[in-house]
C-alpha cells in the first residue's frame, strides 16, 4: 500500500543563531485532514520551526513540501498563498472594530472605492456556519467573550484560503467550556479536510484533540506517533527527558503568624463596579493558601488591590501587622512582597527590553547592582546568568529582547526575578499559565520551598489541578467573594466546583449528602 503524500512535510530543518542551533535537523509530517500536536518543552524550538513555516524565519538548511512540490516560504504572504495560516496565542485584534472589519484587513472586497460590507459578511456568516463556529460577524470585537475572539483569528485564516492552520497554544486564556468547544471546532475542520498543527503543553488536550503528536526536545525531533494508545505519562517523559511527577510531594504545612490581613476588603473594576465585596482573608508564613474560582470573579482585582496596581475603595491590606491600603507598589515590593502576575506581557516585564534587563527591574537601583545611582553592568549580568541557570530560563542570550523569547520562558524569567528576593509574601497569579509539564512541576516545588522556608504563599489559578497540588487552604471565590474555605487535603474537585457556582459549604454538604463538618483551619 502506497503511502499518502503529506500535505506538509519539513525535511531536516536547522535553523542557527549565532552558534545556537533552535531546530536541529528536524522532520515533520502532516497529512490532509489531520490534527498533529507539535510537543515540547518551553524553548524546545516548537516557534522557530512554525515561524519558518510561516515564512518569518528562513532555515539555515532543510526543505519544505506542500503535497509533494518543494517550496520556499520567505515571507508571510508567501504562506498565506500556499494556504498556510497561523491562529496565534495572543489575539492580533482591533478593540474599536467590528468582526468583519477585523476578518477583510488587508484582504478587502470593495465595490467601486467603497468596503463591500455585505458581502464579506455573508460570507464571513456562511464560514461560520459551516465550521461551527456560531460568531456574529456584526459584532464589536470589545463586546465578545475571549473564546469568540479566537473563533474570529480562526475565521480570519480561513476567510484567507487556508487549508493548513496552525494554533499556537490556543487555550492559553480559555474557559474549560470554552476549550471542549475549541476541540470540537478543530474536529469540525479535520473533517472538512483542513490539516491543523496545534502546539500545546497540555497533554490532556492532545489526547483529546489530536490524531498524531510530533516530540521535539532541546531542538530534535525525537518521536512521531499516533496519540491512541499513548499516556500522558509517556508523553511528558518523552518530552522532558527523564520521569515526570504531576503530584508534588509535600510535608503538612506548619503555618505560623498572619503575615496577609484583608479586613472586609472591596475593589472596583476598570468599569467602577464593585468586583471585590467586602472580603476577609488570611495567609499565614509558612502555608500556601490557595484561590479558587471561574475567571472574572474578582480575582484579578484582589491580586491588583493587594499589590498597589488598584486602589481599594473600602476595608485594610495589612502586612505584617503594617497597614499597606493604598500604598505605592514599589513600597508594597519593598516591604517584602513578590508578585508572579497573571498577565506577564502587561504587568510582568517590558518586551522591548533585554532579558537582564527585566531581571533587574526590582533590584536595579539597589546594590550590588547600583551604587550611588550608576549600574554596575558586570553586576547585572552575573545575576542574570545566575537566575537563569537556577530557574532553566532558556534564551540564546541574557542579553536576547525579551519579546523574541517563547512565553514559557519569558514566565520562567518573571518568577525567577520575584522568588529569588528575600520576600515574606509571594502573590503567584496563574504561575504555571504557558509552562510545560517539567517546567510546571519545578515552579511547583519551587512555591513549596518558599513556604516549607516560612514565607506566607498566595496562589491564584484557574486550574484546579494546580489549586489542589499546591494548597493548603483553599478559599473560593465568587462574585467576588469568599464562599467557603476548605482544607486542600479534605476537599476535591466535586466540592470547590459547587462551591465556585456560589453554593455555601452547608449547601455543598447537603447536595453531596456529606457531613456538614468541615475543616475551615
Amino acid at each position: 500500500m502506497t503511502e499518502l503524500t503529506p500535505v506538509i512535510e519539513m525535511q531536516h530543518i536547522t535553523k542557527k543563531f549565532g552558534s545556537f542551533a533552535a531546530n536541529d535537523d528536524i522532520n515533520l509530517k502532516v497529512q490532509q485532514g489531520e490534527i498533529h500536536a507539535l510537543l515540547g518543552e518551553n524553548g524546545a524550538g516548537k516557534s522557530t520551526l512554525m515561524n519558518i513555516l510561516t515564512g518569518l524565519l528562513q532555515p539555515t538548511s532543510g526543505n519544505i513540501l506542500i503535497n509533494g512540490q518543494p517550496v520556499t516560504v520567505d515571507s508571510p504572504t508567501k504562506a498565506n498563498q500556499l494556504g498556510i495560516g497561523m491562529v496565534h496565542q495572543h489575539f492580533m485584534l482591533v478593540d474599536a472594530f467590528t468582526v468583519t472589519e477585523n476578518i477583510v484587513l488587508g484582504s478587502e472586497i470593495t465595490r467601486g472605492l467603497s468596503l463591500d460590507t455585505k458581502t464579506a459578511v455573508k460570507r464571513i456568516q456562511a464560514l461560520s456556519d459551516q465550521y461551527g463556529l456560531a460568531v456574529d460577524p456584526t459584532a464589536k470585537i470589545a463586546d465578545i467573550s475571549v473564546g469568540q475572539q479566537q473563533r474570529v483569528e480562526i475565521l480570519k485564516t480561513l476567510y484567507r484560503g487556508a487549508d493548513i492552520l496552525i494554533f499556537d497554544e490556543p487555550t492559553a486564556v480559555l474557559t474549560p467550556q470554552e476549550i471542549e468547544e475549541l476541540i470540537t471546532i478543530m474536529h469540525n475542520l479535520a473533517k472538512e479536510g483542513k490539516s491543523i498543527i496545534l502546539i500545546t503543553h497540555k497533554l490532556d488536550e492532545i489526547k483529546a484533540a489530536a490524531d498524531t503528536v510530533t516530540v521535539i526536545r532541546a531542538g530534535k525531533s525525537i518521536d512521531a506517533f499516533p496519540v491512541a494508545g499513548v499516556s500522558s505519562q509517556q508523553l511528558a517523559d518523552l518530552m522532558v527527558g527523564r520521569e515526570v511527577s504531576f503530584k508534588t510531594e509535600k510535608q503538612s504545612a506548619q503555618p505560623k503568624e498572619t503575615v496577609l490581613k484583608l479586613d472586609n476588603l472591596t475593589v472596583k473594576d476598570a468599569r467602577g463596579v464593585a468586583a471585590v465585596k467586602d472580603l476577609s482573608l488570611e495567609v499565614k508564613s509558612g502555608e500556601i493558601v490557595g484561590i479558587a474560582g471561574i475567571d472574572g470573579n474578582g480575582q484579578t482585582e484582589l491580586v491588583q488591590a493587594i499589590t498597589g496596581l488598584t486602589p481599594v475603595q473600602s476595608g485594610q491590606v495589612m502586612l505584617n501587622q503594617k497597614d499597606m491600603t493604598n500604598k505605592s507598589p514599589r513600597k508594597i515590593i519593598e516591604s517584602g512582597v513578590g508578585h508572579i502576575p497573571e498577565d506577564r506581557l502587561r504587568f510582568g516585564m517590558q518586551t522591548h527590553m533585554t532579558l537582564v534587563e527585566n531581571m533587574m527591574l526590582q533590584t536595579y537601583y539597589q546594590a550590588p547592582i547600583s551604587h550611588y545611582g550608576v549600574i554596575n553592568p558586570e553586576a547585572e549580568d552575573k545575576m542574570a546568568n545566575r537566575l537563569s541557570q537556577k530557574f532553566d530560563v532558556r534564551a540564546s542570550g541574557i542579553h536576547i529582547v525579551a519579546g523574541s523569547m517563547s512565553g514559557g520562558n519569558q514566565q520562567k524569567a518573571v518568577i525567577a526575578r520575584e522568588l529569588d528576593r528575600d520576600n515574606d509574601l509571594i502573590i503567584a497569579a496563574q504561575p504555571t499559565r504557558g509552562l510545560d509539564v517539567g517546567a510546571i512541576e519545578y515552579i511547583h516545588q519551587c512555591l513549596i520551598d518558599q513556604r516549607d522556608a516560612g514565607k506566607a504563599v498566595l496562589v491564584v489559578s484557574f486550574e484546579l489541578d494546580e489549586i489542589l497540588n499546591l494548597s493548603d487552604r483553599i478559599a473560593v471565590i465568587n462574585n467576588g467573594k469568599i464562599v467557603g474555605i476548605v482544607d486542600a487535603q479534605s476537599t476535591n474537585k466535586q466540592e470547590l466546583g459547587l462551591l465556585m457556582t456560589g453554593m455555601n459549604l452547608d449547601e455543598v454538604k447537603a447536595t453531596l449528602n456529606e457531613p456538614t463538618e468541615v475543616n475551615t483551619l
